[in-house]
């Protein structure tokens, strides 16, 4: 459910994601290491924490390696970034299938929830710190091109196409409801809401609720 850049169910460094690279042998392997380490220090410190020294020494790899498989800082973070958003993508895909839309919307908020709030850090460099090359709304959220925000496009039309939201532009619908959770987390993060997690959760689902029903057909409920 995000916005403005990228995405997971579960707690954990992007919630079962991981940083590993899609090339084979050795080199893939350095790579691998080299963002797995990338992603476990912005999981425990922040993404200032996240240099390019550290991680050498986390991967146990040479300064000059690193910069070999990530020529900046920069590289290396969207490079975690974006591997955690389609490791996110595809769990979210899952989730979103099968019951009715109920079920559906309700197992993506879950899932934005487990993400934002079990791997804090991770969630604040993937969905809201500003980075060059993010994902902008709408032109990169067309046609799929948000692994994150894409699953809920889906029920979102599937919604309409199954007469339980009136019709709309998907897309801006879609950002409508995903804002209002995200902001929601915005505020928690920030300890301006004083709340339990559990009781969070519950004031999250309540207020997306009351935003889906401005998009239900008339007589839903």
């Amino acid at each position: 459910m995000a916005p403005r850049t990228e995405p997971s169910a579960g707690a954990g460094p992007g919630a079962g994601a991981t940083a590993a690279g899609s090339s084979a042998g050795p080199a893939g392997t350095t790579r691998e290491r080299i963002a797995a380490a990338a992603l476990s220090i912005l999981s425990e410190e922040g993404a200032s924490a996240v240099t390019m020294r550290r991680v050498a020494a986390a991967a146990g790899v040479t300064p000059m390696a690193t910069y070999r498989h990530y020529p900046s800082r920069e590289a290396l973070l969207n490079a975690v970034v974006d591997n955690v958003s389609e490791e996110l993508g595809r769990d979210w895909e899952k989730r979103g299938e099968g019951g009715d839309f109920e079920h559906r919307a309700a197992e993506l908020l879950d899932a934005f929830l487990d993400f934002a709030l079990g791997s804090p850090a991770v969630y604040t460099l993937v969905m809201t710190d500003r980075r060059a090359g993010a994902r902008r709304f709408p032109a990169d959220f067309r046609g799929g091109g948000s692994p994150t925000f894409t699953p809920m496009v889906r029920v979102v039309e599937q919604g309409m196409a199954e007469g339980e939201l009136r019709s709309d532009d998907p897309l801006e619908a879609t950002l409508a409801i995903t804002a209002q959770a995200q902001g929601l987390v915005q505020l928690y993060l920030g300890g301006r809401i004083g709340c339990s997690e559990e009781e969070f959760r519950a004031l999250c689902k309540r207020s997306v609720g009351r935003v889906l029903n401005g998009f239900r057909v008339r007589g839903g409920t």
